[in-house]
């Protein structure tokens, strides 16, 4: 067997692995997309009003302020999808299962591979159930044509990749699950203090930097103007090169850690 089709053949096997674990324990997954729900309920029926009116300077409209609010959670969604990959990858370097696939005929990169493709198809999935939760209570996105679609839809799982590389290496420098959690806890506050719920000139001036220059602001912007037709500008090459550079550097970090541990 050719090395590519052992590759290939191992990842396979690592991913359904990791996706029979995801199965039969869903209560992580769960309670990690419980958080950009609540958040998209709280902020829609409790403060929506205020915050439309705020944001418009005359009359509350919640329906505009579901539109606004939806593509920064779709992206929250990832955020808080990729921290239950730190604690499963935490798991398998702390619990022993690593040492014994080193021992086997496996292909040395599949079990991260694994976890990797495994991240990202969850991370997909739990987008579409908060997008249907959007929809479900008013969001609509009338105007974006079938290609907009699509590059909103490369755009999600483009950044679910990178999210998934950084958590990877998250988890492998924890020494346990809750280490790993709290490692990576910065995955879900970053949407907090971006463009997710306000836009960035209604924020104190001295904060704008802080939430202008980080991975999550200029990816919400480009999905918005994707999905809703708004000023994209610059943010789009930006959510790109986050994206590449986010990889690029979770892949070596995870790569690095996995081979010293290997020594």
């Amino acid at each position: 067997m050719s090395t590519l089709a052992l590759a290939v053949r191992d990842t396979n096997t690592m991913l359904r692995r990791n996706l029979l674990h995801a199965r039969r324990y869903p209560s992580l997954t769960l309670n990690l997309l419980l958080t950009p729900v609540m958040l998209l309920l709280l902020f829609v029926y409790i403060f929506g009003d205020v915050m439309s009116a705020g944001m418009s300077g005359g009359g509350a409209d919640r329906a505009d302020y579901i539109a606004y609010l939806v593509p920064g959670l779709l992206l929250m969604t990832i955020g808080s999808t990729v921290v239950g990959t730190a604690v499963s990858v935490s798991n398998d370097m702390t619990e022993g299962i690593i040492a014994r696939f080193r021992s086997m005929a496996i292909h040395r990169g599949a079990v991260i591979t694994g976890h990797v493709i495994s991240s990202v198809l969850q991370s997909i999935v739990s987008v579409v159930l908060v997008g249907a939760v959007g929809v479900a209570i008013g969001f609509r996105s009338t105007d974006a044509t079938a290609l907009e679609w699509l590059a909103a839809f490369g755009l999600l799982a483009f950044f679910a990749l990178a999210l998934t590389w950084i958590a990877v290496g998250m988890g492998m420098v924890s020494p346990n699950a809750e280490a790993a959690s709290n490692n990576a806890l910065p995955l879900i506050f970053l949407p907090l203090i971006s463009s997710t719920f306000v836009p960035i000139d209604a924020m104190p001036g001295w904060f704008q930097p802080i939430a202008e220059y980080q991975p999550f602001t200029p990816a919400i912007e480009t999905l918005r103007g994707l999905l809703l037709g708004t000023e994209i500008g610059h943010n789009g090459w930006l959510a790109v090169a986050w994206c590449l550079v986010l990889t690029a550097l979770g892949y070596r970090w995870s790569k690095a850690v996995y081979n010293r541990d290997a020594k």
